[in-house]
Formats: structure tokens, sequence, C-alpha cells
């Protein structure tokens, strides 16, 4: 019998799909993060499943217990307090260690916080990237942004209810300014958007009392134009005066104005050329 993976509804109840229901109610057992979350799903549909602890800090543990419940042929459902479970949240360990033991496994299609918050943002829809929540150490989460600095499309953050000022500014600060949205309650009753920029959502964030896990949207880095009259070598030889090495001179020209990095290389390489008196 197979593994479930059951999508759980991000806010309002009535989003559970006819499908999970009868996955959670045929189940031998249901594995789940937090079991008084998941009990409300089942008293309000009257459901006895018997429930079992899953969460990141028994997470191996449990993979081995439910990989052995498994293998006696029973039938396990996965699920998380919210959405699909193995993203964000814990169920990647024992999704992993069942496809590895050649176990049946079924992803049922359902809720997720991250594709209504994306349309909600009204930026562009493709490209995007979900990054989720990012690392929790200052330095690791940095380091994760530089990577996600160069990404020109939309970017989905998951903002978590421990210190999202600092999460916040560490985006700013590595990203740089950009139009970006809030996105809480999402399908509940006091849905709310709040659409600004990383900096004054970053001040909203310090001033006022926003409670629980909010989504951030960030929309497409802005390019800036080309400079008027198009002296953009302008622009690169004053780089090039402040010290700036002929390889971050390219770079910036290219992120910034959209000049093509050989069109800034060969300009570069020329004025060296003339100064040389080549």
């Amino acid at each position: 019998m197979p593994l479930v993976v059951v999508p759980t509804p991000v806010g309002n109840m009535e989003d559970i799909t006819l499908r999970a229901l009868r996955a959670l109610r045929g189940a031998d057992l249901i594995a789940c993060e937090d079991t008084r979350r998941t009990m409300k799903i089942l008293s309000r549909y009257g459901i006895r499943t018997p429930l079992v602890s899953y969460h990141s800090f028994n997470e191996k543990e449990r993979t081995r217990t439910l990989t052995e419940r498994l293998s006696r042929g029973e039938t396990v459902a996965l699920v998380s307090d919210a959405g699909t479970p193995g993203i964000s949240d814990p169920g990647y360990e024992l999704i992993r260690s069942s496809l590895e033991a050649g176990f049946e496994i079924d992803v049922l299609p359902g809720a997720t916080a991250f594709v209504p918050a994306l349309l909600l943002s009204g930026f562009p829809p493709q490209p995007f990237l979900f990054e989720g929540f990012l690392p929790r150490r200052k330095g690791d989460r940095r380091r994760r942004l530089q990577e996600l600095k160069s990404f020109s499309g939309s970017i989905v953050f998951y903002l978590s209810p421990h210190g999202p000022v600092k999460i916040l500014e560490d985006i700013h600060q590595v990203l740089g300014e950009r139009p970006a949205v809030i996105l809480r309650e999402i399908s509940k009753l006091h849905q709310e958007r709040i659409p600004g920029s990383l900096a004054s959502l970053q001040a909203l964030l310090g001033e006022a009392s926003l409670k629980g896990e909010m989504v951030l949207v960030t929309g497409p880095r802005p390019r800036r134009t080309e400079p008027e009259n198009g002296d953009w070598q302008g622009v690169a030889l004053g780089l090039c005066e402040q010290g700036l090495p002929d390889k971050e001179v390219v770079k910036r020209l290219s992120e910034e104005y959209g000049i093509a990095k050989n069109r800034v290389k060969q300009f570069l390489h020329s004025k060296r050329r003339e100064k040389e008196g080549l």
C-alpha cells in the first residue's frame, strides 16, 4: 500500500478536496506536523484515523518507523500544518526514503500559499522563483540572497513570524530596492494585500505588529535605462576612475543598463590601448 502525500488548507478549511478527505479516512495512519492542528480537520469531517507526529525535530527517527510500517503493507498519509508537505514543511526525508525503498507514492494536488500570493502580487508570473523560507542564520541567509541577486523575475519568500523585520532588512540590503507585496491570511476572511517597496515594507513591519506567517513577493529587478544621449561610456570610465576592476564595470553596465558585456569589454579594451598609445 502507498504513502499518500495529502495537501491541507492554507487558511480556509473548505479548500480541502474530496480526494484528500478520502485519503485521510482510508489510511492506516496519518503522519502530521502538529497533531493538534490536524485533529481540527479530522474532527470537522468525522475522520478517526490514528495520528503520529512527524516534524523537523523527529523527522529522521520517524522516517525509519514509518517506512517499516509501509513495508508491512500499511497505508500512511503524510500531512503538514498547511499546504503540501515536503517543500517548506517536513516530509522530504520520508518521500525520498520511500522512493529508494520502492514503495508506491501518491502525491495529491491541492492547496499552496505561493500560487495565490504570486497571482495577487500583480507581478509577472513568468519567470518566477519560489524560495520559501530563507536560512535562519544571518550569514547563511545573506549568502543565499547573493545567489538570488542575479535572478531577474519575481521571487516568492515565506516570512517566519520570528524576526521578519531582520529577514526583510537582509533581502532589501542584498537584492536592492524592488517593488514588493506582502500577503497575509491567504484564503481567510481577513486576507490582506500590502503593496509597496522593500524599503517601505521593511519600515511598515518595524512599526506595525503584524502576526503570523506572511508571504513576500518581490517584483522583477528594475532595469535602469541607458543614460541619456547614450553616454554609458562615460559611466564606464567613471567607474574605472573609481578603481573598479574591468570585470566589475562590465557586470554593472550589463545589469543596470542592459549593455551587452562584449560591447563594454571592447570599449574598455580600446580605451586602454589609446591610453597606452597603441
